[in-house]
Order: structure tokens, then C-alpha cells, then sequence
């Protein structure tokens, strides 16, 4: 079957094309044009703001597949994935066991294959995420983990991403760590500054980040290797890498949308679902965060999609866990919040080349005889998020019932395609 996308500008190189047609078959791009003919019982996509990127990859998405699917399981992260727009999600290893041998790489790779957006595990620094010690790194890489983490809590022990960074680099590896300082975050609630204060919550300080990405930087000197530092979220973090880029430190960078779009304000309701990890931090720091984004300083985003069952958010503010799903709305935030500033091409480019090759992964290009691997979205559809039309299994999010603008028509991906 035949799918035929209608007068699509297509984002390419940080270009934007004229509008033209895109005929898919057999998981290939057929053809590139103008006024392309379709075949009877070809699927036509038409919108009268029409996009195409190459697929969205979504680096570092909380599941709970393995061991918490009442969270989220393989196919509801899948679904919620492709309404937003993403072809493919490398997910967080902290799941119930770890992903930490190559069994489960193995276990999401084989359970993931038949859908539209492709899993890429990222499997665990340490054993069972533990911080303690070092897992089946090399195994894991084999069978097809893409990079190595511990999660959103870090890698504490400087000693173990030490080692973590020397034994990668025997075959190309890539360490993920969030930088944060348990010691000086420990109890905060939300970011530390004239909000938290006016709330009566204990705060979460920049200096918390700021120390652990200085800690980080200087053990990538020591050690080498290839280091990403994941969720940067202030002001002090984002200069400390453009000056260690500028030194030529091969450091990369990613920034949460929610960092990029909104600031601690949001938590004067105490709404718990604006309680994240790293928190929603000042005007100025979400102002740095969108600078470093502009000028290849961060260099991509993430949706820091966590998904939580009613018991971890509908409780007292202090009592919440930390965090919100946000696969479903991160391409509406993105064109509502980020575009004026950065523009589609650059967006595309953040969410879809700059991922790929921080991973050393191959990034698909919209030309004829490629195989089709493409986000197309509306970023003028408005459209309102509800429980009826979540595909994640959780629901903490602060976007039911609002209307936001920017929606995913369909993804295509895996030689398949969803329609949403």
C-alpha cells in the first residue's frame, strides 16, 4: 500500500523546501515531486500546514517495561510516542530488573519490533542501576544498547564514571550522566530562589548542577571518552560547556522541553505535575537554556517523559514524586514556545539529526530510494489533550484540557506506518 503525503515543506538540513508531495511504499521513499500521482488505495496525508523531518528520537524516555508496566509498558510508550511525532525512543534503563545485561537489551529490542517507532535501549552504567558496580557494558553495546546510563538520579561515584568512560572507548561508547549533587539537592522540592521561598519549600540549588557538571568536565580531561550530559538546566551549566566546548572537550549536551519553555512560576499552585526533575528553574536560566540551543552549546532535546501512577502525584506537594509524561506534547510545546525563536528547520534538528549522531547513529535522509524514516506534523493544528485520548498509560500531565497548537499527523518508521 501507497502512502502519499501532499505539499509537505520538507526540513533537511536546516533548510525548509518548497511544498512537495512524498510517495511511500514498501517502507521506501518512491518519489519526491510536485503533483504526484497515487494509486487507487493509497493512504493520502494532506494538511494545510504541512511538515516533514526526518523521524523524531526521543533520548532518554522513562518506561517502566520491565517490572512497573502499571507506569508504562512497551507498546503504551510506543503509541504515546507516535502521537507526538517520534520514530524512535532510547529509553531509560531504570526499569524492575535494570537493563543492565544483554538479556534485556535483547528483551526490548525483540518485544519492540513490530510497531512504527523503533526502541533503542540504553542499557545501565552500573548493575541494577545501583551506583555500584559496572555492568556488562561491552555485552550490552553487542546486542545493541546505543549508550549507558543510571537514570535521572546520576552517577554519583565519580569513581565509577571514571571507569564507566575508560572502558567505552574501546569500542566507540557513549556514557549519559545527569548531572546533579544529591548532597546539595537533598530534600528540595523545586528550583531555590524567590519562588520556592515565597512557597515555604526547601529549594534545589543551580549550584547542585553546576558542581556536578564541573565534576564531570574534569574527569572527561582525566579520562577521555565521549561523556552527554543530560537535562541542563541553568545558566551556570550552559556556560560551563559552551567554555569546555570552546577548549575543545568532546562534551555534548541536552536540555528538557519543559526547561526550554517554562520557568518555576509554573509551581505557584503547587500543582504537583510541574514538580520535575531537574526542576523548572529561573527566567534567566531558561533564557540561557534556549541560547544554548540556538548556538549548538545544548544540543539537542528531550522530553523527559515519566510516567506515574495516581499514587505518586495526587498526594501533598512535598509527598510527589518528580516528573510528567510529556512524549504526547512535546512537538506542540516545541512549536508553540520554541519555533519563534529557533525555527522549524533548527527544531528538526534538535529532535531528530542532533540525537542520532550524539549516539553515533546513522540519521536517515528524505531523499528518493531511502527508507522512509519521517515525523510529519501540522505546527498550526490546535488540538486538546484528554484522559480519552492519552496513549500513555499515566497521566501526569499539566496539559489536560488546555489547548495547544502543533500536532503529529503520522509517523513513519520501521517500513510502517501510524496514522494518528
Amino acid at each position: 500500500m501507497q502512502l502519499l503525503i501532499q505539499r509537505a515543506r520538507i526540513l533537511q538540513d536546516g533548510q525548509v523546501s518548497e511544498p512537495l508531495d512524498i510517495l511511500v511504499e514498501d517502507g521506501l521513499i518512491r518519489r519526491i515531486g510536485s503533483d504526484l500521482p497515487a494509486t487507487s488505495g493509497a493512504k493520502i496525508w494532506s494538511s494545510p500546514a504541512l511538515y516533514v523531518s526526518t523521524g523524531w528520537l526521543d533520548v532518554g524516555t522513562q518506561m517502566g517495561d520491565p517490572g512497573l508496566e502499571h507506569r508504562e509498558d512497551l507498546y503504551t510508550a510506543q503509541q504515546a510516542a507516535a502521537v507526538g511525532g517520534f520514530t524512535a525512543i532510547a529509553p531509560y534503563p531504570n526499569t524492575s530488573p535494570a537493563i543492565h545485561a544483554k538479556s534485556e537489551v535483547l528483551y526490548l529490542l525483540s518485544k519492540s519490533r513490530q510497531h512504527a517507532v523503533v526502541v533503542h535501549p540504553i542499557g545501565a552504567v552500573s548493575v541494577q542501576t545501583a551506583g555500584t558496580d559496572l555492568a556488562e557494558l561491552y555485552d550490552m553495546h553487542s546486542a545493541g544498547a546505543v549508550a549507558f546510563a543510571d537514570g535521572p538520579g546520576g552517577i554519583p561515584d565519580a569513581g565509577l564514571l571514571l571507569r564507566a568512560l575508560q572502558y567505552v572507548q574501546a569500542f566507540g561508547g557513549v556514557i549519559l550522566d545527569q548531572p546533579m549533587d544529591g548532597a546539595l539537592m537533598h530534600g528540595g522540592q523545586m528550583h531555590e530562589g524567590l519562588v520556592s521561598t515565597r512557597m515555604g519549600l526547601r529549594g534545589i540549588p543551580a549550584l547542585a548542577e553546576s558542581i556536578a557538571v564541573q565534576r564531570d568536565l574534569s574527569l572527561m580531561h582525566y579520562a577521555g571518552g565521549r561523556l552527554h550530559l543530560y537535562g541542563i538546566s541553568t545558566a551556570e551549566g550552559v556556560a560551563l560547556i559552551r567554555q569546555a566546548k570552546a577548549e575543545g572537550l568532546a562534551v555534548t549536551a541536552s536540555a528538557t522541553i519543559a526547561n526550554a519553555c517554562f520557568t518555576d512560576q509554573e509551581l505557584s499552585a503547587f500543582d504537583t505535575n510541574w514538580k520535575l526533575l531537574p526542576p523548572l528553574r529561573s527566567e534567566s536560566d531558561r533564557l540561557a537554556v534556549v541560547a544554548g540551543l540556538a548556538d549548538g552549546t545544548i544540543d539537542f532535546l528531550t522530553s523527559n517523559h515519566t510516567p506515574l501512577d495516581e499514587e505518586a502525584k495526587n498526594v501533598e506537594f512535598t509527598y510527589a514524586d518528580f516528573g510528567m509524561t510529556a512524549l504526547e506534547t512535546a512537538l506542540s510545546l516545541s512549536c508553540m514556545h520554541l519555533a519563534p525563536e529557533l525555527g522549524l528547520a533548527r527544531l528538526a534538528q534538535l529532535w531528530s539529526v542532533a540525537p542520532r549522531r550524539t549516539l553515533g547513529m546513522p540519521v536517515p535522509e528524505i531523499r528518493e530510494g531511502a527508507r522512509a524514516e519521517l515525523t510529519v506534523f501540522d505546527p498550526d493544528h490546535t488540538w486538546v489533550p484528554t484522559v480519552g485520548n492519552s496513549r500513555s498509560r499515566s497521566r501526569n500531565t499539566p496539559f489536560l484540557g488546555a489547548t495547544l497548537r502543533g500536532r503529529a499527523l503520522g509517523v513513519v518508521g520501521n517500513g510502517l506506518w501510524w496514522e494518528g
